[in-house]
């Protein structure tokens, strides 16, 4: 193994979708909690991005929640495998990531929001998932493997970081690259401006209500999910779906259109895998763009440009 190809595997971490499904379930619970905390006091923002977590420098955080008055954060810690919540007034409260039940871990997050004056009434069951065992019920999912944990947050950085560079190349309506806790995936979605047809709704424990919202725009989204292929997939897809879509000739070599998903599809192992993983992905998400934007007659010209425009004259005045 050349020395690039040993820093590429150590940046680019292997985590066998097998190896960590159970501990993966039961963190998919546990942010569903924490995202519905957020979901409770934030004020409603464009497709519900008021409700996503966001990767940081040790996990995964709600960011800045209001709270009457003040604030409040939450962060999962998968460095010191924990969870913290922080209050503006200075407070703050931990609960230890570790193997234990739903049920558990739901009853000491809100006991340490209840000692830190946060009330934070929540629907109270999971939502994208069959069968929904309400959080106080669930002792079924009890499962986490720290060393796995941090395996995913590793994934996470990668993936967010060239979704990032990607998001920089468009300067019409773009969501930030967030983690939405019902589908558990990392997202970044770009919009033409227009109008889409009403979404059919249909996701398991989830009002048609909500993928109206989520949906009411045309749009090319692409993201990381943890629970495709051997170690998960990068996707993309159009919504509404636009004539020629599936035939378009995308990059690189190792993507697919998935009919079952009605979206293209590269396996997470195939990058991490390449000699330039940064190009391989980068190639995935442009084209992938390019087919929703192409095929569904998308003002390009308007909605482009290029982050390193202002790059030769901040060279000039050095």
């Amino acid at each position: 193994m050349t020395a690039k190809q040993m820093s590429t595997a150590d940046t680019w971490p292997s985590l066998r979708v097998a190896d960590w499904t159970a501990t993966r379930d039961t963190l998919h619970m546990w942010t569903q909690i924490v995202g519905k905390i957020r979901l409770v006091n934030a004020p409603l923002l464009n497709h519900w991005w008021q409700v996503t977590l966001y990767v940081s420098a040790r996990g995964l955080t709600t960011s800045r929640i209001p709270y009457r008055a003040g604030t409040f954060d939450m962060e999962f810690d998968f460095i010191d495998h924990r969870l913290v919540i922080r209050s503006s007034n200075g407070s703050s409260k931990i609960v230890p990531l570790e193997p234990k039940p739903v049920a558990d871990f739901y009853a000491q997050t809100m006991e340490a929001l209840a000692e830190l004056g946060i009330e934070a009434e929540i629907q109270s069951r999971p939502n994208e998932v069959e069968p929904a065992i309400p959080f106080a019920e669930d002792y079924e999912h009890a499962s986490y493997d720290a060393e796995a944990a941090h395996l995913f947050w590793r994934q996470l950085l990668q993936a967010g970081r060239v979704l990032g560079e990607f998001r920089s190349h468009f300067v019409g309506k773009v969501s930030p690259v967030h983690f939405f806790w019902g589908a558990m995936d990392l997202a970044c979605t770009r919009f033409s401006g227009r109008m889409a047809p009403p979404h059919p709704g249909g996701a398991p424990n989830c009002g048609d209500w909500v993928m109206l919202e989520g949906y009411s725009r045309e749009l090319s989204s692409c993201g990381f999910w943890p629970g495709g292929g051997d170690e998960g997939a990068f996707y993309s897809y159009a919504y509404p779906e636009p004539e020629g879509f599936s035939d378009y000739p995308v990059m690189p070599p190792g993507a697919f259109y998935s009919s079952e998903y009605r979206q293209f599809l590269l396996p997470y192992e195939a990058v991490r895998s390449a000699e330039d993983p940064d190009r391989m992905l980068g190639q995935f998400l442009h084209s992938t763009y390019q087919a929703a934007a192409d095929g569904g007659g998308w003002d390009r010209v308007a909605l482009e440009d290029h982050p390193d425009r202002w790059r030769d004259e901040q060279s000039r005045s050095r």
